[in-house]
């Protein structure tokens, strides 16, 4: 037998120092079994966050949609009390027109005329002029001041409609920003680490070693049932030596990187949609003032499209970064369960 062994020594060139090695079968089971077991813990840790993180940047991406949804309807909004406010400067005209004819205007309301204005124009009649031409029915100016009091109405309902709108803008893209930036944390931190790595390397360095000493066990003719279970152990734990780990962390980058840009758009998105919405801005009525609002808005509105874009695509890199964890997790699992049988 020690003349075969000293033969079968010779194969080392061809299986590698360890068929030669005189450490027992059961031993070398043994040390697959510490460098293997608990490792499926860690891939379903690592499995379970990458759940959590896709969720998070699902509601990230619904956020961000939901901004710049309510961006659109705002813009739409805000056209509409743009010609509001003409058509009330319009009749507000009619007014005045009717009331350079009249001699007496005390009995129009002033509630429905605009600060700063006036019905009295510098070539209003006096009563010096013929009463015919002096009178003007006064139901016509009543008509008109109902109808003033109307769009008045109108446009206050559409402005107060904008400003909720922006509110709401502001706010989901708020709700965007925390959402995409507590995915890029996970993200960054939910992948294989160094000591996972090793734990791993070692893992599929024991299972190599067992797999060589399977070899010369067989040749020596030993037990049987020791070297089944070690033959099943290598068959169940050799996918370590073969499975490709970095695709977890590659989307684990790929999710860092893109619920940062998220998280970034969001916060430029909110700032933008606030300042846009607030008093200062919305009171200035200058055309210089007008077209910055709607640069806001707009400026807004991209924001909050590119929150929802980077969004989305952090959680495509979340759910294939499942997919790989899971991959993983079979291996570790089919290799405990050989180590447990």
């Amino acid at each position: 037998m020690r003349r075969e062994i000293g033969i079968f020594c010779i194969l080392a060139f061809v299986y590698g120092p360890a068929l030669c090695d005189s450490t027992p079968l059961s031993e070398q089971i043994e040390n697959v079994r510490a460098q293997c077991s608990g490792i499926s813990s860690k891939m379903d840790g690592l499995k379970r966050m990458a759940g959590i993180n896709t969720a998070i940047t699902s509601v990230g991406t619904v956020a961000g949609g939901v901004g710049l949804g309510t961006g659109i309807a705002k813009a739409k909004v805000d056209k509409i009390a743009e010609q509001l406010e003409a058509e009330l400067q319009a009749e507000i005209d009619k007014l005045r027109q009717l009331a350079t004819t009249q001699t007496h205007i005390d009995y129009i309301p002033q509630s429905n005329i605009p600060a700063g204005q006036t019905l009295i124009s510098d070539d209003s009649p006096t009563t010096s002029q013929p009463q015919a031409q002096l009178q003007t029915d006064q139901a016509d100016i009543e008509k008109q001041q109902a109808i003033i009091k109307q769009k008045q109405a109108e446009l206050d309902a559409a402005t107060q409609k904008s400003k909720t709108l922006g509110n709401v803008r502001t706010g989901t893209l708020a709700g965007a920003a925390v959402t995409d930036a507590a995915g890029t944390i996970i993200a960054v931190k939910n992948r294989v680490d160094d000591d996972l790595q090793q734990r791993i390397d070692n893992c599929a360095l024991a299972v190599q070693e067992l797999s060589k000493a399977s070899i010369q066990a067989q040749m020596e003719e030993q037990d049987n049932t020791l070297l089944t279970r070690a033959q099943n152990i290598v068959q169940g734990c050799n996918e370590w030596r073969t499975i490709d780990l970095s695709k977890i962390n590659k989307r684990a980058t790929g999710a860092a990187i893109s619920s940062g840009v998220g998280t970034a758009m969001a916060i430029a998105g909110t700032a933008t949609s606030a300042s846009a919405n607030s008093d200062r801005i919305r009171d200035n009525n200058t055309d210089q003032g007008k077209q910055k609002e709607k640069n806001l808005n707009t400026a807004s509105n991209v924001l909050a499209g590119g929150t929802t874009v980077a969004s989305g695509v952090a959680v495509v890199f979340n759910a294939t970064q499942i997919k790989a964890i899971k991959d993983a997790l079979q291996v570790a699992e089919n290799c405990e369960k050989a180590l447990n049988q």
